[in-house]
C-alpha cells in the first residue's frame, strides 16, 4: 500500500456501500485514509492499521472531523445547466392554465431558450451558468452532468459544450458532458424533424472528435422525437462507442424505455408514464432510473413514476435536479432529496443512494459514489446526527466541508 497523506478521525461515515450490515453502510466511529486523490482505507477507527496511522502522524496530516457525518460527494446526474435567459413568463402562463405542451407548440418552451442561448456569447453563457454551478457545489455536489440541447445547431451546441468544459476547468468539480442535440426541432427545421435528425447525426461525430461529448441523450416524446428517430441517434452513438441516456415516458408512454434498454442505456429519466413492460426492460438491461421530482413538482404533474414496481424489479433509483429554465429551475440537490421522499415516497436511505452510488451508476462512473478503498476521495462533512436529516430538512444546508480529489475546499 502506498504511503497515505492524511487521515480523518472522530467522525461517523455513511459509506453507501451495497450489502452493508448497517443502513447507509454506517460506520459509527470511522477513519478515512486519503492519498493521491483516492481513499486508501475506510473502516472502524479501532481497525485502522498502526502503520497507516503512524505515517499520517509523521506527516502531521491528521484531521479531526469533530463528530461530523461523512458521506460521499453528491452527484447531480441530469442537468441542463448551461443556457441563456429564463422562462419566468411561461411559469406565469402555466399558473394561468396553459399546459407545458401547449406552450411548446406555440413556440415557447425549449424553443425560447434556444433563441436566448443562440444569441448569447460563450463568455455570456459562462457568466450566466457559473452561479448555478456554484450553488450546487455549495450543497456538496462534486460531480455533475451537463447536457447540451439549447443550441440545436453545430456552432451553438459546440458553444454550450465548450462552456461546460470551461466550467469544469475553472472550478473544483467533475463535469460530464452529454450531447442532447435531439432535444427539440429548431425553428429552421419546423415540420422537418427527420431532416433535423440527419443534422444531429452530422453534428455528433464532429463534436465527439473535438472531445466535447461523454454521452448522448435524446427527448423521446410526442413533442420531441419518435422511437424510430431516437434509435437513429442511438445507433450513431454506438458506432462512436458513446454510452446513451434517454428522456423517456415523461408525458406519455412512448416505449422509449424499451428502446433505451435495447441499447443498454446508462439511464432512463423522468418515467412518470413508465409501463410494467418498461420497468422489466430497464431491470433486465441494468439501466438506472433517474427520478426528477423538481420537474414533477414545477409542472404540477399528478402521475407518479411507478416507484414500487421499479423497487420490486431491482432497478437502481437515482435523483437529480434536472436544472433547466423551463421545468425545473432548481440549483438545490438537497431539496430534491426531500421532494423524492415527500412526493415519490422514497426512503431517506434510497434518496441518499440516489445522489451518490446510483447517480454515479447513471453516469457510468465506477470510481465514486461510495466510501471505499480505491474510490476517488470526494467526500463531505455534515453537521447532522443522522443521514436522514439530509432528506428531512429543506431550505438549509448543513454542509461543513467538501473534500474534492483529496483536497479540502
Amino acid at each position: 500500500m502506498n504511503s497515505p497523506t492524511s487521515v480523518w478521525l472522530n467522525c461517523k461515515a455513511a459509506t453507501m456501500q451495497t450489502g452493508a450490515a448497517q443502513p447507509y453502510g454506517l460506520i459509527d466511529d470511522a477513519a478515512l485514509v486519503v492519498g493521491g486523490g483516492r481513499l486508501k482505507w475506510v473502516g472502524l477507527r479501532r481497525d485502522l492499521p498502526a502503520e497507516l496511522m503512524a505515517s499520517c502522524l509523521h506527516t502531521h496530516d491528521v484531521h479531526d472531523a469533530r463528530g461530523a457525518f461523512i458521506t460521499p460527494g453528491l452527484i447531480d446526474c441530469h442537468t441542463h445547466l448551461v443556457y441563456g435567459g429564463n422562462r419566468a413568463g411561461e411559469f406565469e402562463q402555466r399558473l394561468n392554465g396553459v399546459s407545458y405542451e401547449d406552450i411548446a407548440k406555440a413556440g415557447g418552451g425549449i424553443a425560447s431558450t434556444v433563441q436566448a442561448t443562440r444569441l448569447a456569447t460563450e463568455l455570456e453563457l459562462t457568466k450566466q451558468s457559473a452561479p448555478r454551478l456554484l450553488a450546487l457545489m455549495a450543497e456538496g455536489v462534486t460531480t455533475i452532468e451537463i447536457k447540451s440541447g439549447y443550441g440545436l445547431a453545430l456552432e451553438h451546441e459546440r458553444k454550450t459544450l465548450r462552456v461546460a468544459r470551461a466550467l469544469a476547468a475553472a472550478h473544483p468539480v467533475t463535469v460530464h458532458t452529454t450531447f442532447l442535440g435531439a432535444h427539440a426541432v429548431p425553428p429552421e427545421f419546423l415540420g422537418r424533424s427527420d431532416a433535423y435528425v440527419d443534422e444531429v447525426l452530422r453534428m455528433l461525430p464532429i463534436l465527439h472528435a473535438e472531445g466535447l461529448v461523454d454521452a448522448v441523450d435524446a427527448f423521446c416524446e410526442r413533442i420531441g422525437f419518435s422511437v424510430v428517430q431516437t434509435e437513429r441517434v442511438f445507433a450513431a452513438a454506438r458506432v462512436l462507442g458513446l454510452p446513451v441516456k434517454l428522456h423517456a415516458e415523461q408525458l406519455s408512454d412512448s416505449g422509449g424505455a424499451q428502446l433505451a434498454a435495447r441499447y443498454k442505456a446508462l439511464s432512463c429519466d423522468h418515467l412518470e408514464w413508465l409501463s410494467d413492460a418498461g420497468v422489466q426492460a430497464l431491470a433486465q438491461a441494468g439501466t438506472t432510473a433517474v427520478l426528477l421530482p423538481g420537474a414533477f413538482y414545477f409542472l404540477r404533474e399528478t402521475r407518479l413514476p411507478p416507484i414500487a414496481q421499479l423497487r420490486s424489479a431491482g432497478v437502481p433509483l437515482a435523483i437529480s435536479t434536472d436544472c433547466n429554465p423551463g421545468s425545473s429551475p432548481c440549483t438545490s440537490l438537497l431539496l430534491m432529496l426531500n421532494m423524492a421522499c415527500t412526493l415519490f415516497r422514497l426512503t431517506p436511505h434510497e434518496a441518499l443512494a440516489g445522489v451518490t452510488r446510483n447517480a454515479a451508476r447513471a453516469l457510468g462512473l465506477k470510481d465514486r459514489g461510495v466510501l471505499a478503498a480505491g474510490m476517488r476521495a470526494d467526500f463531505l462533512l455534515w453537521d447532522v446526527q443522522s443521514p436522514a436529516e439530509l432528506s428531512y430538512t429543506f431550505g438549509s444546508c448543513p454542509r461543513l466541508q467538501t473534500v474534492f480529489n483529496g483536497l479540502i475546499l
